[in-house]
């Protein structure tokens, strides 16, 4: 089965929840501020069948800097663990309701995997329609994924620079404004404040609705449209560690952007580069 959009809705999900070719996964992650543990709420409560994408397990170890994109063997190796692979079609949600399932979305994509859909409003829309839940573990069921790394969907420190410096392609910063204009210290030690210049600053929480739906189409182009950024044009999207720039190209997917990569060492990476150009303050 296969699906264009990149959103499916929970009655899109209860309908075809025991199709063959249909797997879920949690892939709720948490700031610790948050004092959410992820995994145990999964194990007390997950859509039916669900496995748990573990974001940080699900990472290149070897890097420094946060849940980084693992390598693509040891992607495909955790993929079988959890099931996922050729042939299906994964919806990912969270407990959020959108915050860190477009991570995972944007992380199988970015290994070749298309079929991927995010949940629309995840666990708490589920949730209060009153559909089915589960504290049972899913039994092993192994399956082959196979990488073919799309990276077009990738950019690094180097490409980013590059693109700031050349104008090749806008820049666009989820995090909030007052981190993005450096008014607060980096919740890293080493990591200076403030954002990359030229680069526009729209926070993640402008693109969600009251309910933890996404906005629509509509309303996404004329926020993209507010903050100056063209659709037309290459898109890279950043934030903290590279959670919430996800949400942004899942917006910008939506939206109808065709060139929209994402920055996986994002502020984490730039802000501790002491090569890294670094501006303040508020854009217009």
């Amino acid at each position: 089965m296969s699906v264009a959009f990149p959103l499916v809705s929970t009655a899109w999900l209860a309908e075809h929840l025991e199709a063959p070719d249909v797997r879920v996964a949690d892939a709720s992650w948490y700031l610790p501020q948050a004092g959410r543990d992820a995994r145990a709420e999964y194990g007390s409560a997950h859509i039916p069948g669900a496995v748990f994408f573990d974001i940080d397990a699900i990472s290149d170890e070897t890097s420094a800097l946060p849940h980084m994109l693992a390598p693509p063997t040891k992607f495909a190796s955790q993929m079988r663990k959890l099931g996922l692979g050729d042939g299906n079609l994964i919806v990912v949600y969270d407990g959020a309701g959108i915050y860190s399932s477009p991570r995972a979305w944007w992380m199988l994509r970015a290994m070749g995997h298309g079929d991927v859909v995010v949940l629309d409003g995840g666990m708490p829309k589920w949730k209060r329609e009153g559909r089915p839940i589960d504290d049972l573990l899913p039994p092993p069921h192994y399956r082959h994924f196979t990488p073919r790394p799309d990276n077009s969907l990738i950019r690094d420190f180097a490409q980013v620079l590059s693109a700031q410096a050349s104008g090749s392609a806008q820049i666009a910063d989820a995090r909030s404004p007052s981190r993005f204009a450096g008014e607060e210290a980096e919740p890293r030690p080493g990591v200076r404040p403030g954002h990359i210049p030229k680069s526009c600053n729209l926070h993640y929480s402008e693109l969600i609705n009251g309910d933890c739906t996404l906005k629509s189409a509509d309303e996404l182009r004329a926020l993209f449209v507010d903050n100056h950024l063209t659709l037309s044009r290459p898109v890279i999207t950043s934030c903290g560690s590279g959670i919430t720039a996800a949400i942004l190209l899942l917006a910008l997917n939506v939206a109808g952007a065709q060139q929209v990569a994402l920055y996986d060492g994002s502020w984490a990476e730039w802000g501790a580069r002491p090569e890294a150009p670094i501006e303040t303050g508020r854009t217009g």
